[in-house]
């Protein structure tokens, strides 16, 4: 993948070739769905929305930063916890644009 990504690099960087927003999304995507297939991530809950179709929306964040996130009901049934705002949580997740 860092070959493929090194190559599109230099490629853009050399060549005069305008990406269109839908290739941008679809490149950007693919290397974050690549370099990052499974990983663990910690931080504090906020914005949090239980929704009436099960699922959970919120932002993981911490001092610096934050990342919105989903769980869905699928996967939330089996916590025997539910978080609230300003809990601090480890989560195993995927991420895409």
């Amino acid at each position: 993948m860092a070959e493929l990504t090194s190559n599109l690099t230099k490629s853009l960087l050399t060549e005069k070739h305008v990406l269109s927003v839908s290739e941008l999304n679809r490149l950007a995507r693919n290397l974050l769905e690549q370099s990052f297939p499974l990983f663990w991530v910690g931080g504090e809950v906020s914005n949090l929305t239980r929704a009436t179709s099960g699922h959970w929306y919120f932002s993981l964040k911490d001092a610096g930063a934050q990342a919105r996130c989903v769980m869905f009901k699928g996967r939330n049934s089996y916590l025997d916890w539910a978080p609230k705002e300003g809990d601090k949580v480890e989560a195993r997740c995927t991420v895409t644009l």
